[in-house]
């Protein structure tokens, strides 16, 4: 156990930070300060404050790749460096220092969140161009860009929970930018109340382990994982696992991110697609050191990221909503990466890898779909849609492009990450285990499921019979391809949707970058050939893709959704999600509040009053003796006196 500890558990002594590394804080100062002069700075920037957000998002960018070129040329036992930056917290040996780790984990994040964040910048200056509070906008994005790269670059949990209630706040504000309207302040509030009771799993984590521990410095704790026993690891892995499903959208937390498409498009695709999404499978292998001494957390883990990727896939089958069939494609998709985090150091990379591909291809679709919500004049309906390749070319390509990568068609990203979640998946430790064919199946039924309901959503829009009218009035829409500041990102993101699975792949490049953080793991023989296993991914995907061009190719599409019932009446209603937590937690803290009410009401005022009344009863029962006569009082003081004396002359007696 010890060594498989040391070899998993993050336990690189960090060396002091050099070169590059120690402008690591320029990264999250320079958009935090963005940030704050487009919020004070007000109205008197709107045509302008812009170009100030990209700047500094592109300034990180260009610092993060800067530091990433300087890792990749040091020996892989210098690539983790620690950072403090002041003491944030004093109390004596207590004290909690505000610092970064620069790590390949942490490096990997910052290349994502800056370099896909940067380009969804410049698509928003299109895309958002007749937004009155445009300025507000890309203010709020350089707030999310700040607060998500606190949570990677933290070098303690203190910090990380920083970064997690600030991404968590900048997803508030965004999914309700256009808050005039009530259901999409609704979903703001929805998504930031399901997301609170994730955080209380992160705070309760940060208690268990600091009682643990003593600490909360990854650096601390990680070299210290022999000193706890495998209930408080199992404790402090289950609270560390609602935090993830709560931000990363995972069952039972996942109700939130299909109405968290209330927000402009942009948004969904940089926050709730490609980057804070994906915070819970951040956490879940940054601690992987922990889940490795307990096996209940870890099969947790497993078991959450599986019922997930199908549920979502479920979801994704049954939605006529183009932005809702890809926040439910994303929910599914960040359970294969919370599969590939519960399978243990043999998954880990894997996980991060997937994470790394999706976050391009996913955010390269959502672009695609404001693209096509931008030519049909702000509808996401796709019975409204079809035969769009011939008036969108580039965005049909792109998007076309990013459909193949999720899909894991040779030899695009998505088959050299998602691929390897699911070889992995059918890796057992020992002979005989249920593990590795039930995950390992349910990663392969996953894949074709994805694949029907992605085609059908790409068949829907581009393809078969235009449907080029307004959902309401019935009017006539004329589409028309986007400005270059909408397509030139969407270009840019396929070159990497194409391309970056397979270099990344290359004699198991990926995977030994990541290795000081994620420690060796030998490579684990799958139950079934790692052959036959693509093979029936494959098929599986050939199946669904055939399946999706009969129905919505081969087929008229109907305007009007169809009846159905059963599973596809409850796919339609988000597997009654809502209705199921509206029963579970709202009505029953309605019912406990309404009982609390009665009780305060009736009994504890009623005690109250009861107590007054029997002062008052009192009251009026002496009040006549009160009345003013010297003979009555000379009469009870006489009373009084034959009183005491018989008292005195019976104790004689």
């Amino acid at each position: 156990m010890l060594n498989l500890l040391t070899a998993a558990s993050n336990v690189v002594a960090p060396v002091p930070a050099t070169g590059l590394a120690t402008q690591a804080w320029l990264m999250i100062a320079i958009p935090l300060a963005s940030f704050t002069f487009l919020i004070l700075a007000g109205r008197a920037t709107d045509k302008w404050g812009h170009w100030v957000s990209c700047a500094a998002t592109a300034t990180s960018m260009v610092l993060g790749l800067g530091m990433i070129i300087q890792a990749l040329g040091l020996p892989a036992d210098q690539r983790v460096q620690n950072i403090d930056l002041f003491t944030w917290i004093p109390a004596g040996e207590h004290s909690i220092n505000f610092g970064l780790r620069i790590d390949p984990l942490s490096l990997t994040f910052v290349g994502l969140v800056t370099f896909v964040g940067f380009l969804i910048h410049v698509y928003a200056i299109a895309y958002m161009e007749h937004d009155k509070d445009r300025r507000r906008f890309f203010a709020y994005l350089n707030l999310f860009i700040a607060a998500m790269l606190t949570l990677v670059l933290g070098n303690s949990f203190a910090v990380l929970f920083v970064g997690w209630e600030g991404v968590g706040l900048a997803s508030y504000l965004l999914i309700g930018f256009w808050n005039y309207r009530l259901d999409y302040a609704k979903a703001a509030k929805k998504a930031f109340v399901m997301n609170r009771v994730g955080d209380v799993g992160l705070l309760l984590g940060m208690m268990a382990i600091f009682a643990a521990f003593g600490t909360l410095d990854y650096t601390r704790v990680f070299s210290s994982l022999d000193s706890i026993t495998t209930n408080q690891a199992t404790m402090i892995g289950l609270f560390l696992l609602l935090a993830a499903c709560g931000k990363s959208a995972q069952f039972p937390l996942q109700a939130w991110l299909g109405d968290a498409m209330a927000g402009p498009t942009p948004v969904s695709a940089l926050i709730h697609a490609a980057t804070m999404v994906t915070a819970g499978v951040y956490l879940m292998v940054r601690t992987g050191g922990i889940y490795v001494m307990t096996p209940v957390a870890t099969t947790f883990v497993a078991i959450i990221g599986a019922i997930t990727l199908l549920f979502g896939a479920i979801v994704g089958c049954a939605k006529d909503d183009i932005k809702k069939v890809l926040a439910a494609s994303t929910m599914s998709q960040i359970g294969y990466m919370m599969l590939g985090a519960g399978l243990g150091p043999i998954g880990w990379a894997f996980a991060i890898f997937h994470l790394l591909t999706h976050g391009f291809f996913k955010a390269q679709m959502f672009l695609g779909a404001g693209s096509v919500m931008h030519a049909m004049g702000d509808q996401t309906n796709m019975r409204r849609f079809g035969a769009l390749k011939g008036a969108m070319k580039i965005t049909w390509i792109t998007f076309g492009i990013g459909w193949l990568a999720i899909l894991g068609i040779p030899p695009f990203s998505g088959f050299w990450s998602k691929d390897k979640i699911i070889e992995a998946a059918f890796v057992a430790d020992t002979a005989g285990a249920w593990q590795p064919w039930v995950l390992g199946f349910v990663a392969l039924i996953g894949a074709g499921i994805t694949a029907f309901y992605m085609s059908r959503l790409f068949f829907m829009t581009f393809h078969g019979e235009a449907r080029w009218t307004t959902e309401a009035e019935g009017e006539p829409v004329h589409p028309h391809e986007s400005p270059a500041l909408m397509t030139v990102p969407m270009i840019i993101l396929s070159v990497f949707s194409v391309a970056l699975g397979g270099v990344l792949a290359i004699n198991g490049a990926f995977v030994t970058w990541l290795e000081p953080v994620t420690g060796h793991a030998e490579h684990g023989e799958p139950v079934l050939p790692a052959t036959v296993i693509m093979v029936l991914t494959l098929a599986a995907i050939a199946v669904g893709v055939v399946y999706a061009w009969y129905l919505y190719v081969k087929q008229p599409v109907n305007k009007a959704v169809p009846a159905g019932n059963g599973l596809v009446h409850a796919a339609r209603n988000d597997m009654y999600q809502d209705q199921i937590n509206d029963t579970l937690f709202v009505k029953t803290t309605e019912a406990a509040a309404t009982g609390v009410n009665f009780a305060d009401r009736h009994l504890v005022d009623g005690a109250v009053r009861g107590i007054s009344a029997l002062v008052r009863g009192l009251g009026s029962f002496t009040a006549p003796t009160q009345n003013g006569h010297m003979r009555s009082y000379a009469s009870y003081t006489l009373l009084g006196a034959i009183a005491l004396l018989a008292t005195a002359l019976i104790g004689l007696l």
